[in-house]
């Protein structure tokens, strides 16, 4: 049987490459359409924490099983949390229906079942965890260690939310083509990501691929 410990790793050596880029600095000119400033930042990452708030409050709210259902409600929490916090950094309101659904959420929304629901979950929390690492880089880049720190706040969240989702796949797995239902979800997860990464980038002239 799967082993939780090693299952985000298995998921994490996978999909190393995807993961690689979603970390690099080009995921903040992609996020912002290559407008990188600090309003624009700000923007994306609402705009992203949104999008998750919605996703798992919908799955909360129609979901059967106790332990996950605190697992995307306690994710829920956590991102309407960030939403609210990086809205206050910005100096105008933010009309959120105006941004699209980011692929890895339309992704996401298309999963029906808990176990893929929750791989679908660790996936998300594997990229954003990149990402947000970026979004700390650029407000420490910019002498704004306050902002840096909401942010690496937020990266804290998204570990416990690791745990949390480790732990009710563990509960809801019964199977090896259960776990296996979970990666190919968090992999898919991944994948959307990357992909709209990649596509952005290219619209924008640039090179998805890290100059070495």
């Amino acid at each position: 049987m799967t082993d939780t410990d090693t299952f985000p790793e298995t998921i994490e050596d996978e999909n190393r490459t995807p993961l690689s880029r979603l970390g690099s600095s080009k995921s903040l000119y992609a996020a912002t359409e290559g407008d990188i400033d600090t309003d624009p930042v700000l923007r994306a990452a609402a705009d992203a924490e949104y999008a998750a708030w919605r996703t798992f409050e919908a799955w909360a709210d129609d979901e059967p099983h106790d332990g996950a259902r605190r697992a995307f409600a306690s994710a829920a929490s956590d991102e309407r949390d960030h939403y609210e916090t990086v809205t206050d950094l910005l100096e105008d309101d933010l009309d959120p229906g105006e941004a699209e659904t980011p692929a890895l959420h339309e992704f996401l929304r298309e999963r029906e079942d808990t176990v893929s629901r929750l791989g679908g979950l660790l996936g998300r929390i594997l990229a954003s965890d990149r990402s947000k690492s970026q979004t700390v880089g650029f407000f420490v880049g910019s002498a704004d260690p306050r902002t840096a720190q909401v942010f690496r706040d937020f990266g804290d969240d998204l570990e416990t939310q690791r745990e949390v989702t480790l732990e009710a796949l563990s509960t809801v797995c019964e199977s090896e083509e259960d776990w296996n239902r979970a990666k190919e979800a968090a992999t898919g997860a991944i994948e959307a990501a990357y992909g709209e990464y990649v596509e952005t980038l290219e619209g924008l002239g640039a090179n998805p691929k890290p100059v070495c």
